[in-house]
């Protein structure tokens, strides 16, 4: 019979404390442990041990698999041994790549709980689920890094690309969620708490219903949104209710749907902090099918005018509004005004939000918070499925977005060369996975650097002296030079 993944971490933790090996004092949080340690070993003292170094916001705390077992996703089949779906069927495991390359999801793929993927380990340039949508819904304890989710038009009608309806204690970071056939990344539940969505890419929602994502809890349960890149979506940039947290982000190109939607006029009340965004209008060329007088759908490119780019509001939503920026003469030069509620609210947005003049004590602090303009060049450069290389998908709507206002296309089928030149998800290099003599999932160069056992297969789950998993301190160092 297999063991529960929370009492072997517990028992493993237990263990490594009664050795010395770490000095830890473990504290409930919702259902998180968090660990002190002390700042000895071969690898970099981060600070507090949280789900990675650079983990912000609301969900930063979970734990994911450490603890749990290593599993290397060998094949880009769908299912079967050695396949993702079957990687992430079991809790307590953190996910790495031998592999690189399009997996073309047959199913939904459903995430168990107490899960890591380190999407940043595979070689070339890295993993694409393509076809269908990947649904977090009933999870706890995840961690989801570099990954891309392409749903696409062969994607199930009115489903999300990423979703999550219910859950807890959850980050993702540096994912590109694109082509979702309702919204591409959308949390809607009153009862999904401490998320967080960083360093993402969340842009074109297919038409006819091209939406970034709705973004809903109630004002106790909280979603954090830093430093992510919504493009190429007609409205939603989100669509804001609850407890939620949006700094740093850059929107680009919406249509005439709203870029922030301030909960569309709810009842449920809202408290929100919304600090160094910039909104960069686009072109909005935009694809869509319009049905015509015999009731057949014909295939057009209609124009339509952006909205303004915080729309809704009322005296149930409260936002703490600072730094926000707003390009809107699509010039090709990033030169936006300061969006000041006291003074020019009117002229550029809409709705009657309550507007608060300090930043609730409920909303974690952003240690690597920036102003808008550094957001933007930061996002530039580093955003999205960056590792182990950017692909040409990302590549492209960075350049959509470093256009500044002259590119930029709302599509109804990527697959259409004339909405999108790629015709799909692009060439990805499958490269070739170093070598890793124990297979734990760390290569050679590494443990003979680091002075770990190349020919010890267990030692990647080993607790290292800075709280975290060897295997993690592995996947830390990938696209970094020591």
């Amino acid at each position: 019979m297999k063991s529960n993944p929370f009492f072997r971490k517990t028992l493993a933790l237990v263990l490594f404390a009664a050795l010395g090996i770490i000095s830890c004092t473990k504290t409930e949080l919702e259902g998180v442990r968090i660990y002190t340690k002390p700042s000895q070993g071969p690898f970099p003292d981060y600070g507090e041990v949280v789900a990675f170094p650079g983990a912000e916001g609301f969900g930063r705390n979970a734990t994911g698999g450490r603890g749990g077992d290593v599993y290397r996703v060998t094949t880009l089949e769908d299912s079967g041994e050695g396949s993702l779906r079957d990687a992430v069927s079991q809790p307590g495991r953190i996910i790495v790549f031998d592999v690189a390359g399009v997996i073309n999801l047959q199913s939904v793929l459903v995430l168990s709980s107490d899960l890591t993927i380190l999407g940043q380990t595979a070689p070339g340039d890295g993993v694409v689920l393509y076809g269908n949508r990947i649904s977090a819904s009933g999870a706890s304890n995840v961690i989801c890094r570099y990954i891309r989710i392409r749903m696409g038009r062969n994607g199930p009608s009115g489903q999300d690309a990423m979703g999550i309806a219910s859950g807890e204690n959850m980050i993702f970071d540096h994912i590109s969620a694109t082509w979702g056939r309702d919204e591409n990344f959308s949390i809607n539940s009153n009862t999904t708490r401490n998320i967080t969505i960083q360093n993402s890419f969340i842009g074109q929602g297919l038409q006819n219903h091209s939406c970034g994502g709705l973004m809903q809890t109630t004002a106790e349960n909280g979603i954090t949104l830093f430093r992510n890149l919504y493009i190429d979506n007609k409205t939603r940039n989100p669509k804001v209710k609850g407890l939620n947290q949006f700094v740093n982000n850059v929107v680009y190109n919406w249509g005439n749907g709203t870029a922030y939607d301030m909960g569309g006029g709810s009842e449920g009340l809202s408290v929100t902090s919304i600090e160094d965004n910039y909104f960069i209008k686009g072109p909005v060329v935009n694809w869509q099918e319009v049905r015509l007088e015999d009731e057949s759908l014909e295939l057009q490119l209609v124009p339509i005018n952006p909205a303004r780019p915080f729309t809704g509001g009322n005296e149930n939503f409260s936002a703490f509004f600072a730094g926000n920026l707003y390009d809107h003469d699509k010039d090709g030069a990033l030169n936006g005004v300061e969006i000041i509620p006291a003074s020019n609210w009117e002229e550029y947005c809409s709705g009657n939000p309550v507007f608060l003049s300090s930043r609730p004590s409920i909303f974690p602090k952003i240690g690597q918070q920036i102003s808008a303009a550094e957001a933007y060049a930061w996002i530039v450069e580093n955003g999205g499925a960056s590792l182990p290389a950017r692909d040409q998908v990302d590549s492209y709507l960075i350049e959509e977005l470093t256009s500044l206002g002259t590119k930029g296309t709302i599509i109804q089928n990527e697959r259409d060369t004339q909405q999108f030149p790629l015709g799909g998800v692009g060439e990805i290099n499958e490269g070739e996975k170093p070598l890793d003599s124990d297979g734990d999932g760390i290569p050679d160069s590494f443990e003979d650097e680091y002075d770990l056992d190349k020919n010890d297969p267990t030692d990647a789950t080993k607790l290292a002296s800075n709280g975290y998993m060897n295997i993690e301190n592995y996947a830390f160092s990938i696209g970094t030079t020591k």
